[in-house]
């Protein structure tokens, strides 16, 4: 399951239409509105400098809230939409889905390497480049997992983790299906690399000086 959703709070905005939302940002809120889940939609209002906050940390879109409103219970929301000042480029509005435990959604999971310490690649001074820390993956929202595991034991100098080398959670899937992605690989130390490249062209002045 996943660790702690990040709650996201709120507070009921009453009355409706642009008068109220404009209100609403003269007072520094952001006016929205949460809908379905068979409920009907409830308009809210969101902190500005809270808002503002999370969409500068990124994947606002594509995260899971715990969405917060006084005298409510909590509900499980992900963005559908966040509407922008033309001018300023600061949002004006945002829309929330409720979410049921049996809806699919795209989240980005993070990856976690293990037995990275026991890779012969790594023994040997090898590298880990990770190519991609988080994957996005089509799960269900009532069965998050926290993360997916690389086992990195066995992996030498030059091998690669694709993602078709990843035992995902049950019925979780990626969102891109037409690839078979790179997760992560073990690279050459730089001084090795270097030896190498150099040897590489000390035989080519070794065949030209042969040749003549």
């Amino acid at each position: 399951m996943a660790g702690e959703i990040p709650d996201l709070h709120a507070t009921v905005r009453t009355g409706t239409g642009k008068g109220a939302a404009r209100q609403s940002r003269r007072d520094h809120l952001v006016p929205g509105i949460v809908y379905g889940g068979g409920i009907d939609p409830q308009p809210i209002d969101i902190k500005y400098n809270e808002l503002f906050k999370r969409l500068k940390d990124g994947r606002f879109l594509s995260t899971l809230f715990n969405l917060k409103v006084e005298g409510q219970d909590d509900v499980r929301v992900i963005c559908r939409g966040v509407q922008r000042d033309v001018v300023k480029d600061l949002p004006i509005h945002v829309d929330l889905m409720r979410l049921k435990r049996t809806s699919r959604i795209n989240l980005f999971i993070p990856v976690e390497f293990i037995n990275e310490d026991t890779a012969p690649g790594i023994k040997r001074g090898g590298v880990l480049t990770v190519v991609r820390p988080e994957v996005e993956l089509v799960v269900t929202a009532g069965d998050i997992p926290e993360k997916i595991t690389v086992d990195l034991s066995g992996l030498d100098i030059g091998d690669i983790v694709h993602i078709s080398d990843v035992t995902l959670p049950a019925g979780a899937r990626p969102t891109i299906t037409d690839r078979d992605f790179v997760i992560a690989n073990i690279s050459a130390p730089s001084g090795l690399r270097s030896a190498e490249d150099e040897g590489e062209e000390g035989e080519d002045v070794t065949e030209e000086n042969g040749e003549d």
